[in-house]
C-alpha cells in the first residue's frame, strides 16, 4: 500500500458571509475553463499587443511578462479565469469587456477575481455576493474554476 501524504487542512468557509441569508436564498454558481497554453502563446506571437491589450489588464500583463519563460502559461491561466467567470456569472453575450474581469495576484501568491465596469455592475445586479477563483497549469494546459455565491432576488442580504 502506498504511503499517502496527509491532505492539507482547508480553510473554513466564513459562515458570517452567509449569515444574512436563509439556505434557500443563496445558490452556488460555478464556471470552469481549460485552455491550451501553446494556443495563447501563438496568439501573442501572431497578434502581439492587439491581442494582449484587448484581453488582459496592465497588471495582468506586468505579472505575466515579469518572467518571460512563464508568460504564456500565466496568460493562459488568466484567459481561462475570464472564460470561467463568463460561465459562472452568465455574462456571455452581455457585452462585458475582457478587461472587466481581472485576476489579481497577492504577495503570498494566491489569486482573486476582481470585477470592474459592466461585469461588476451585472454581477451586483444579479446578486453575486462573493467569488472564489482557482487557477492551475500543467504541461500544455491551464485551467480555472470560478465559484460564486449568488443571492436569490428578494433575499434579505441582496
Amino acid at each position: 500500500m502506498l504511503d499517502m501524504p496527509a491532505l492539507p487542512v482547508l480553510p473554513k468557509f466564513p459562515s458570517s458571509l452567509l449569515s444574512d441569508f436563509k439556505s434557500d436564498e443563496v445558490q452556488l454558481a460555478v464556471g470552469m475553463d481549460l485552455v491550451q497554453i501553446s494556443r495563447i502563446g501563438l496568439s501573442v506571437q501572431k497578434f502581439g499587443d492587439r491581442f494582449t491589450q484587448r484581453i488582459f489588464t496592465p497588471c495582468e500583463l506586468e505579472y505575466a511578462m515579469s518572467s518571460p519563460p512563464l508568460m504564456s502559461e500565466r496568460l493562459a491561466a488568466r484567459f481561462a479565469a475570464k472564460e470561467a467567470t463568463l460561465k459562472a456569472l452568465s455574462l456571455a453575450d452581455k457585452g462585458v469587456a475582457w478587461q472587466d474581469m481581472e485576476v489579481v495576484r497577492h504577495a503570498d501568491g494566491h489569486c482573486v477575481l476582481q470585477l470592474h465596469g459592466k461585469a461588476a455592475a451585472l454581477a451586483q445586479a444579479n446578486g453575486v455576493v462573493k467569488t472564489a477563483l482557482s487557477l492551475t497549469h500543467d504541461g500544455d494546459y491551464a485551467a480555472a474554476i470560478v465559484a460564486a455565491i449568488v443571492a436569490a432576488p428578494g433575499a434579505q442580504g441582496h
